[in-house]
């Protein structure tokens, strides 16, 4: 695997593309011992592996491999930086066009675009004196925006004879203030990220979301990663791993690029990834897990980054390093329900 991912880098940089992904391993897949070296061997690289889906449950000796596999990149690469190009998956489809979720299903060629949209959300709300006019906003503006992209794509497949397979509008971020979908939260509630109120706005942003009309595909949800976003970032004193769980059943795409202490045990590892993993089955949602153990540095303390997409943030504490029992197990199913509402 080492030297294909190797002959895959030069091809692209052959070929002018900056990153490209080797797709998304089962997690208890042979292959995945061999990550680590590849990923490791490479610069521009990304991979994955599942953990768990709604039809099959979670599957728990894929969890404790994906964990090893975080473990042994934050060993083996500078500053733990590898892990920026792995992550495990939880129920998440084929053809999201994020890395390092996007895995291709199928013989015939496909292609989906990913939107760094979070300025839309900025901007929509800005321009808002309530909740009506700031849905009406971004609703408006993702849709102006699919339908330019849709039209562009379309003609793309046509020319090329390939499947577009959607646009993912999960208003992914670039660390400055005015590409932080934390920004954007923070004008629709007023309130600094973190602090209540900011559950409120996951919901809210996803809801436009869910309302827009657009080609969709993967994610199309709030993405809140930690360590790409300026003001996620700069409140990372002012929120734990728990909130941004918490934050993940009512929007998008889970735990990303977070920054723990660089002792974390491969047993806590796979116990945040057995939570996610429980999250993406029982409420029917992708989520994934992009965990970021930083060698050298405690709970508390300022990463030291020199990365265009990354902002600076402090690490966040894992709280607990204990091997969970469950885990020994391996595979959980949860029984599907219907939720019945009551009326008056």
């Amino acid at each position: 695997m080492t030297q294909f991912a190797r002959d895959l880098q030069a091809a692209c940089r052959a070929n002018g593309i900056d990153y490209a992904a080797l797709g998304a391993l089962r997690g208890d897949h042979a292959l995945m011992e061999a990550l680590p070296a590849a990923l490791g061997a490479t610069e521009t690289v990304f991979a994955a592996a599942h953990i768990a889906s709604r039809a099959d449950g979670i599957h728990l000796p894929a969890i404790s491999a994906a964990a090893r596999v975080m473990r042994a990149l934050a060993d083996s690469t500078p500053d733990g930086f590898g892990n920026l190009r792995f992550a495990a998956l939880a129920n998440c489809p084929p053809h999201s066009p994020f890395f390092p979720a996007a895995y291709h299903q199928g013989t015939a060629p496909a292609f989906a675009l990913a939107t760094e949209a979070a300025p839309l959300a900025v901007d929509a709300f800005d321009r808002a004196n309530n909740l009506t006019e700031a849905r009406a906003n971004l609703v408006s503006a993702i849709e102006r925006a699919g339908e330019t992209l849709a039209r562009i794509a379309n003609d793309l497949a046509a020319r090329f004879a390939l499947r577009f397979a959607g646009i993912d509008f999960s208003l992914a971020p670039f660390p400055e203030a005015s590409r932080s979908i934390g920004a954007a939260m923070e004008k629709l509630t007023g309130a600094p990220f973190g602090e209540r109120g900011t559950l409120f706005a996951a919901a809210f942003i996803t809801d436009c979301l869910n309302r827009a009309n657009f080609a969709r595909v993967g994610f199309s949800g709030l993405m809140l990663p930690v360590l790409e976003d300026a003001t996620l970032a700069a409140r990372s004193m002012q929120y734990t791993l728990d909130s941004l769980l918490l934050y993940a059943t009512v929007c998008g795409t889970g735990l990303d690029t977070i920054p723990l202490p660089g002792d974390t045990p491969t047993d806590a590892l796979a116990a945040i990834l057995l939570d996610l993993a429980t999250l993406a089955v029982k409420l029917d949602k992708p989520l994934t897990g992009r965990l970021m153990p930083i060698p050298g540095l405690r709970a508390g303390d300022m990463t030291q980054f020199d990365f265009e997409y990354f902002a600076n943030a402090r690490v966040l504490e894992t709280r607990s390093s204990r091997p969970l029992r469950v885990l020994e197990d391996r595979q959980v199913e949860f029984k599907r329900h219907k939720t019945q509402l009551l009326t008056d």
